[in-house]
């Protein structure tokens, strides 16, 4: 999650620390895949940030969202039941190093500043680069000769400075950003891809429509998105050997594509290639 989402989630959370009761009931004959410790034994506690699609609670206080099905898949696989925690997103980090939660949801990033202090499960997702516009653009082409705004801290706004200089408008937030698209200010927009579907499904972008990027050397956010991850300790070693394991399998058997199409995505942010760490 880079530090610009920090802030919109911040707004987003509820009250920081609410428990919720256990989200999956445990089946008697229920078999782990894998065998490890987690800080409650026979619970996963998850320390759930606000940040539609990827995480939140619903009404139920159960946990939702691309990361928390994924979860939730996780420990239902692993024999685990669910203590889902709400936390404001500049908590949730700290959940995790302080042992008050083993992993923690909400688009986190794999970077290397945050490898040096935990570790970070296999890619769940790539968090895609989005093209907003009328026309339904969706190559980095169109973005030429054009007046484009985006939102600050992502990673293709140094590429997309490179490219379009001048005619490029840095916003500190997306609500500004389509506020101008809207107004004709400027003729296209820049953001998440996943945050513009939900945006598209609430009938907020009028008639604005949002594609993901096609790729585009100019631009490696494009080609090499960043990769979304579970973080957990450093001591949790079995935890993230069976974190990855899972993981890889959902892949394989189209779970997470699956939960991605459900949240409205397209699914090919489940193509995440190789595991690697933005610098």
């Amino acid at each position: 999650m880079p530090t610009l989402k920090t802030t919109i989630q911040f707004l987003l959370t509820g009250i920081a620390g609410a428990v919720v009761s256990g989200q999956i009931a445990l089946a008697q004959d229920c078999t782990p895949k894998h065998t490890f410790t987690t800080i409650e034994p026979g619970t996963l506690t998850v320390a759930v940030t606000t940040y539609s699609p990827h995480s939140f609670l619903d009404d139920s206080g159960a946990m939702k969202g691309i990361d928390g099905d994924i979860a939730a898949e996780f420990a239902k696989r692993e024999c685990l039941k669910v203590k889902a925690v709400a936390v404001d997103p500049a908590a949730a980090i700290q959940y995790v190093l302080s042992g008050q939660a083993d992993i923690t949801t909400g688009d986190w990033y794999r970077t290397a500043e945050r490898a040096k202090v935990m570790s970070l499960s296999a890619p769940l997702y790539t968090d895609q680069m989005g093209v907003y516009s009328k026309e339904g653009f969706t190559n980095v082409s169109d973005l030429e000769g054009k007046q484009v705004g985006t939102v600050q801290g992502y990673l293709w706004v140094a590429d997309l400075k490179t490219l379009l200089g001048a005619s490029l408008k840095l916003y500190p937030n997306s609500v500004n950003m389509q506020q101008d698209l809207f107004s004709g200010r400027i003729d296209v927009a820049v953001d998440g891809y996943s945050t513009g579907v939900v945006a598209e499904q609430k009938g907020a972008l009028k008639d604005v429509k949002v594609k993901v990027a096609v790729a585009d050397e100019r631009v490696k956010a494009t080609k090499e998105a960043a990769q979304a991850a579970f973080p957990y300790s450093f001591n949790a070693k079995e935890l993230g050997a069976a974190l990855d394991a899972n993981i890889e399998a959902m892949h394989a058997d189209g779970t997470i594509v699956t939960i991605l199409k459900s949240y409205g995505l397209d699914g090919t942010a489940g193509d995440t290639g190789a595991p690697r760490l933005v610098q």
